[in-house]
């Protein structure tokens, strides 16, 4: 018992696998999950701080890294299902804060405690690397949807994780980061080649409510 239970548990985020129970081309995991935000996470916060905002980097990267470690006692709730109502959602994050303090209180030397309890809690909250957290999980959502879309996969619930991680990323459209994922990344994205691109291209614009000019 101890950190040794910690440093063990990381290697089973590896083995979560992400929206289970669904056909898909391309598995992703809870671990390069976590390691794709924080890369996300870094270049949103990169491009804040070059527009005059404060930046705290120590939290980007904690609250980057560490967003999904509750997952290892919960599993991945697929988006949808998680988000269904303010309820449910509220239900999840209850029992992932019960479970993980209960784990750093008998793993955790008792003077670490407090740090890791502070480490592993919800990180998205209204703080910029909070908001920052808040995209890069989405964005890192929405490129795993369009990757199975890309691919032509035909389980519609990878459209409708592409829409709602959209429309999450749009919640917080004030912010630099988001104006130049939306003007340029985005675009960017839909440029590429695959087959059902017009379709993504009509939802997209539906979502950002402006017109397909091309």
């Amino acid at each position: 018992m101890g950190v040794h239970q910690y440093f063990k548990s990381l290697s089973d985020l590896e083995k979560l696998v992400r929206c289970p129970g669904k056909f898909k081309y391309q598995e992703h995991n809870v671990a390069s999950h976590s390691f794709k935000v924080t890369k996300i996470a870094q270049y949103l916060a990169t491009v804040e701080e070059c527009h005059g905002e404060k930046i705290n980097w120590k939290l980007v990267y904690e609250k980057a890294l560490n967003h999904d470690y509750p997952e290892i006692f919960t599993g991945d709730i697929k988006t949808p299902v998680k988000y269904a109502s303010k309820e449910l959602k509220h239900l999840f994050s209850e029992v992932e804060e019960e479970m993980t303090r209960k784990f750093v209180d008998t793993e955790f030397p008792e003077m670490y405690r407090d740090i890791y309890h502070e480490r592993l809690k919800e990180g998205k909250d209204d703080t910029i690397e909070g908001k920052i957290l808040s995209v890069a999980d989405k964005i890192d959502l929405l490129y795993e949807s369009f990757g199975e879309i890309q691919k032509r996969n035909p389980e519609p619930l990878f459209f409708e994780i592409y829409e709602m991680s959209l429309r999450t990323i749009i919640e917080f459209e004030e912010m630099h980061c988001v104006q130049d994922f939306l003007n340029n990344i985005l675009p960017e994205m839909l440029q590429e080649r695959f087959i059902p691109r017009s379709e993504l291209k009509e939802i997209t614009y539906a979502i950002l409510k402006i017109k397909d000019t091309q």
